[in-house]
């Protein structure tokens, strides 16, 4: 989809307070992860699509609610934690939430991105 509709997507169901963490999100991919794409995902009449991050496969998907931004590592139990801050009970995906922008860490974030485009391209040389 256009990336109006990721635009569109965040002034509609971001908060106000949030939206800055999508924005330093966002400018931190742009910038220093440039082969991931960004677009939306899903959509139905019950729930709507949310942004997604790729390289061969989803790594990233961001999810908005009313505390914060989600930020869901589609291989997060395969990734070293050294921060701390991977949330989760499932097989698979574990979670990043942050609560304000000044929670946002740049570097903490690259270390994760980083992880997750590695276990991408591992995965696509099997």
């Amino acid at each position: 989809m256009p990336k109006t509709s990721i635009e569109a997507f965040i002034n509609e169901k971001v908060l106000p307070e949030y939206r800055q963490i999508v924005a330093e999100f966002r400018d931190l991919v742009k910038h220093n992860f440039p082969e991931l794409t960004e677009e939306m995902r899903g959509g139905t009449e019950k729930y709507y699509g949310v942004p997604v991050y790729r390289l061969k496969r989803i790594l990233i998907t961001l999810s908005p609610t009313k505390q914060g931004i989600t930020f869901a590592f589609s291989d997060g139990k395969q990734m070293i934690d050294k921060y701390n801050l991977l949330e989760g009970v499932g097989n698979k995906t574990l979670n990043i939430r942050l609560k304000s922008a000044d929670d946002f860490d740049a570097d903490m974030f690259s270390y994760y991105i980083t992880q997750a485009i590695k276990a991408d391209k591992a995965k696509g040389q099997k």
